[in-house]
């Protein structure tokens, strides 16, 4: 799956990996079940509800790059789970995000999903929300992880994590 990251980048959206409808689709949480899309409606970081499953529209696409938001993943091979991935790629992912920040400087990335931070970055104990250190110069802030997989997250949980993050990339 391509990133989707326009310049000027305001907010970089760093999932873990693509499921098999993101994959097919090339679209970012492309499966009905996902929470992403209808938590980033909730927290009024679009003006309507973004329908990844059969892909990105090109209206989308447009509103997408117009907020200056970004996609892209730790690992760019398609699992059934994000959990049948290896730490060893997760890691690598890490510092692929690393130099993609380097080069589009967003104002704040948002890494969707606590333990792919956690093995990426090699910090055990890493907890959600703001992270103290910056990564390539930028904050970062550690949200749930959407997936309905996810009994720990709601629509309303994930969009109030959401809103914190996208108020500090555009300055509120």
């Amino acid at each position: 799956m391509r990133d989707r990251i326009t310049d000027p980048c305001r907010l970089l959206v760093v999932g873990i990996n693509p499921g098999r409808l993101s994959y097919a689709h090339d679209a970012p949480f492309a499966h009905p079940g996902n929470r992403f899309w209808p938590a980033f409606e909730r927290a009024g970081i679009t003006p309507y509800r973004v329908d990844a499953t059969g892909g990105i529209s090109e209206e989308d696409a447009a509103m997408l790059a117009e907020l200056g938001i970004g996609f892209t993943n730790f690992v760019d091979r398609m699992t059934p789970r994000a959990a049948d991935l290896k730490r060893e790629e997760l890691v690598a992912g890490g510092e692929r995000v690393r130099v993609c920040v380097e080069k589009h400087k967003p104002r704040a990335v948002m890494v969707v999903g606590i333990g792919a931070y956690r093995d990426a970055y090699r910090k055990p104990g890493a907890t959600r929300g703001l992270q103290p250190e910056l990564l390539a110069g930028v904050p970062v802030w550690v949200v749930g992880n959407p997936s309905g997989l996810n009994a720990h997250e709601t629509v309303d949980t994930l969009a109030e994590s959401y809103r914190e993050v996208w108020e500090a990339s555009v300055g509120k």
